[in-house]
């Protein structure tokens, strides 16, 4: 069943320079239970198609075309009011990026998961608070917490609590951008197991934003790659890490060490990401790609899809396109 449809989203910033195509002509769909992970370098819109989602865009940012189609809902045709109370928190919820300062220093914790609950449901705070207790205990906090402040707990446990309040009101889709920034492996690996864990308890769709593609392969089993304001190939993990086509995708893989397997050396982009003020005609990739035809320079590449599986990629060298 499907619960998210991007179609064709466009969204720039308006900045003294002028428009900054931070995403461009993109398109996703997201299906019940799954789990999407939106990867690629910084920069390159992740954060800001997940704000479109949302529609948390700052002043600067507008959204002139597409559909984004939310368990049947176009949610940028719902007015302000009834996105605040039924679909943000309550429908679709969201753990920032750099979470750890996302808590109120002053304010306890379960407080805070307090008042997300009551904010959106018309439950009274004693019940607001045995759930608050229970979202505790299930992110492996435990109840006894809930009256800690902020800078009473460690990272790690802070970063449980903004896992805790995401799933305040029972959502259906969570958008975790770089939900483990600032932590060490060891604790990265532990919130890491009790995300995929609530995933799957709970039969939440998650949408996992990281440019670390050996968190996203282990929690994620489907990925979109993106590049310069727009998604230069998508699939299932397994085939898109084991046949990655597009030659932005197959260096972002080349780039991870292997633990298993012979030793090879790394491979690296060479260059840097175009300005999205005035990106390169064509395919954006092409100054940096070492198979860029002269078609490449000319014309945006359409995106095929190969195989049964609904992998997608938005190459001339996949399209057979060579003049």
């Amino acid at each position: 069943m499907e619960i998210l449809d991007v179609e064709n989203l466009k969204m720039y910033f308006l900045t003294l320079r002028g428009w900054v195509k931070a995403v461009d002509d993109v398109s996703f769909t997201l299906e019940k239970g799954d789990t999407l992970g939106l990867a690629g370098e910084s920069g390159c819109g992740k954060t800001s198609t997940a704000l479109c989602v949302l529609r948390l865009l700052p002043r600067n940012g507008k959204i002139f075309s597409g559909k984004i189609n939310f368990e049947g809902k176009d949610i940028l045709k719902l007015g302000e009011k009834e996105l605040r109370r039924e679909i943000r928190w309550k429908k679709i919820s969201t753990i920032f990026q750099g979470a750890m300062n996302a808590l109120h220093p002053t304010t306890k914790v379960g407080e805070q998961i307090i008042e997300s609950i009551t904010a959106h449901e018309n439950i009274s705070k004693k019940e607001a608070k045995k759930r608050a207790e229970s979202l505790l205990d299930l992110v492996g906090i435990g109840a006894s917490r809930i009256d800690r402040y902020p800078h009473e707990l460690s990272g790690g446990l802070k970063q449980r609590v903004i896992i805790a309040m995401s799933l305040a009101c029972n959502p259906d889709l969570v958008i975790a951008d770089e939900p483990t920034t600032a932590l060490d492996v060891i604790i990265e690996a532990q919130v890491l197991k009790v995300m995929k864990d609530l995933q799957h308890k709970l039969n939440l769709s998650m949408i996992l934003i990281s440019h670390d593609l050996s968190m996203i392969a282990e929690t994620c089993n489907k990925v979109a790659i993106m590049y310069a304001g727009k998604i230069v190939e998508q699939g299932d993990t397994a085939s898109l890490y084991k046949e990655p086509l597009h030659p932005y995708t197959q260096k972002l893989v080349s780039a991870f060490p292997s633990i298993i397997g012979p030793k090879t050396e790394l491979s690296s982009i060479h260059g840097f990401p175009p300005d999205l003020l005035n990106p390169p005609p064509g395919c954006r990739f092409h100054p940096r790609c070492d198979y860029a035809m002269d078609v490449c320079r000319k014309v945006e590449p359409p995106t095929v899809f190969v195989g049964n599986i609904n992998h997608g990629v938005a190459c001339h060298l996949i399209s057979g396109e060579k003049s």
